[in-house]
């Protein structure tokens, strides 16, 4: 296999490592994809070549040319100044800050709250149940969607994507999210300018090469 510049560490199920391989793929970069299963013999996330990339033990990791980078979004930020072409965030000052804005009511509000580790501690420190865990999880994912709804819907900047008619940085977030909620079974109806924009966001080639059942470490059907 060709060396590539780019190197990704994930996991076919980590939201926040599928929200990097849509920016990726958007911006048409080639890169070797490299899984870190998270649960499998303890969590491979916790081995100590893993942790010496990022002390964190999280995943996704972005190393390019040497150079490693954690944090979901201060990757996308990343990918933006040293690969403008095909840019995940708007020219303005003020579109920059809604983009942001949307983008991190999911990766900041909502997903830490449903993180892999998170639903463990629950478990082992309160007893969850699957049921329980189900509820836990649509109650945080609901109340995210329900304000993001509110801030797309009807918002003069909202187009066929969340800012405007090409996708971007808050539509690699949105769409994991969204994978999330019906993961959870959390009925959707409430939230049509969401579902709107993710069946836009699903018709291009970029979103389903980064959907986790299509990643090569994703269980067998």
């Amino acid at each position: 296999m060709e060396q590539q510049d780019l190197v990704l560490y994930g996991y076919w199920r980590s939201s926040a490592a599928y929200r990097v391989r849509i920016a990726l793929n958007l911006k048409g970069l080639a890169y070797e994809s490299r899984p870190v299963h998270l649960v499998n013999n303890g969590g491979e996330q916790h081995a100590p070549d893993f942790q010496a990339l990022n002390p964190q033990e999280l995943v996704p990791c972005l190393v390019d040319q040497g150079r490693v980078f954690t944090q979901s979004m201060a990757i996308l930020e990343y990918l933006d100044e040293t690969r403008p072409q095909v840019p995940l965030l708007p020219p303005d000052a003020a579109g920059r800050a809604r983009v942001r804005a949307l983008s991190q009511v999911v990766a900041c509000d909502i997903h830490p709250l449903g993180n892999l580790r998170v639903l463990q501690h629950l478990v082992s420190q309160f007893g969850a149940d699957a049921a329980a865990k189900g509820v836990w999880s649509r109650h945080w994912i609901s109340l995210g969607l329900h304000a993001l709804e509110t801030m797309l819907a009807g918002h003069v900047a909202t187009g066929r994507f969340c800012h405007g008619d090409t996708p971007g940085m808050a539509d690699a977030c949105l769409v994991p999210q969204v994978y999330n909620a019906l993961r959870w079974k959390l009925p959707m109806e409430e939230y049509p300018t969401i579902l709107r924009i993710h069946e836009a966001c699903q018709a291009l080639e970029a979103f389903q090469r980064a959907a986790p059942e299509a990643q090569a470490d994703a269980p067998v059907a």
